[in-house]
């Protein structure tokens, strides 16, 4: 999974729903336009005109394209944790395995189906270098074995927490494989993904 980073990207928080109804669109036509056109080619002009709005509200939120883009990824990682807390209430709290599949499955769930996933899912083409400390991956891993410990009754600790991080990369790689491979994802490779993932977490989970 690409990472997402740690710092807030919008330049205003917005109070009011209609406010927060007119970021949504804007994200929401950054999705599509970076499936239809790829990143390089996006630009806040051409989201501004798609989403229905002055390029003013585009601004107003955001200081250029790569910071939307980076709210994009903040709104995905949001709503892959909200799809795997809803997979988790029927999931018994009883062993790791079938939580990292719903860990798992969302994400290939979300692969297959969001807008703009394919170019930003939790992290923006090209990430600038901020150094291990501000490393975005370290941010989606944290928020997994967050889920995951809240799940089981677990109390993470660094060895878990490394474990994690270790196999948000991995997955990463292989996922990315899986769906070069197939644009609905190499079912083989999938299978793959998924015993590495039981394989490895064993180390630390059983």
């Amino acid at each position: 999974m690409d990472p997402v980073p740690p710092a807030h990207p919008l330049r205003r928080t917005p109070v009011q729903q209609r406010s927060a109804e007119r970021l949504a669109r804007i994200l929401d036509a950054c999705a599509e336009l970076l499936d239809e056109t790829g990143y390089e080619n996006l630009s806040t002009r051409a989201v501004a005109l798609r989403a229905g709005v002055p390029i003013g509200s585009v601004y107003r939120f955001f200081g250029n394209k790569r910071a939307m883009a980076v709210a994009l990824a903040h709104r995905n990682l949001d709503r892959y944790a909200d799809g795997i807390q809803r997979r988790l209430t029927a999931v018994p709290a009883t062993h790791w395995r079938p939580v990292v599949d719903a860990i798992l499955d969302e994400y290939l769930a979300m692969k297959r189906s969001v807008p703009g996933f394919a170019l930003v899912d939790f992290g923006v083409p090209a990430p600038p270098a901020e150094g291990p400390a501000s490393d975005p991956n370290h941010q989606v891993a944290e928020r997994l074995t967050a889920l995951m410990c809240g799940h089981l009754g677990l109390s993470p600790d660094p060895t878990l927490e490394r474990a994690v991080l270790v196999c948000v990369e991995a997955t990463d790689a292989l996922v990315q494989l899986a769906f070069r491979s197939d644009p609905a994802g190499d079912p083989g490779i999938v299978v793959e993904t998924r015993a590495m993932m039981h394989s490895y977490l064993a180390r630390v989970l059983d």
